[in-house]
């Protein structure tokens, strides 16, 4: 079970991520946003892998009507992810807005 705790220090482990609010709710920006609380206990991320994660674990993966016009935007509840996968989806939403490696 990942926490909004796990998801600032792996967040803010990325080189050049900042904190910030978004609508009122914690979110975190590389060169844009990269991951949101989207309320208590679901995260925003972007993937790719939208379609396949939501059709294979629809109760931890899922998206909204809001989400509609978005394809790479993904909820996770994260009472249902573990740290090894949170992370990986954190990398991959921070490499899509555009965040780079350190020393690159």
């Amino acid at each position: 079970m990942a926490s909004e705790a796990d998801v600032r220090r792996m967040c803010l482990a990325l080189p050049g991520v900042v904190e910030r609010p978004s609508w009122g709710q914690p979110a975190w920006f590389a060169k844009t946003l990269m991951a949101r609380i989207w309320e208590p206990g679901v995260l925003t991320v972007k993937t790719t892998e939208r379609e396949a994660l939501a059709g294979t674990d629809p109760e931890t993966y899922f998206w909204t009507p809001h989400h509609e016009r978005s394809p790479q935007l993904l909820l996770v509840r994260m009472e249902r992810i573990d740290e090894q996968d949170l992370s990986e989806l954190l990398e991959d939403s921070f490499f899509l807005v555009g965040g780079r490696p350190a020393n690159t």
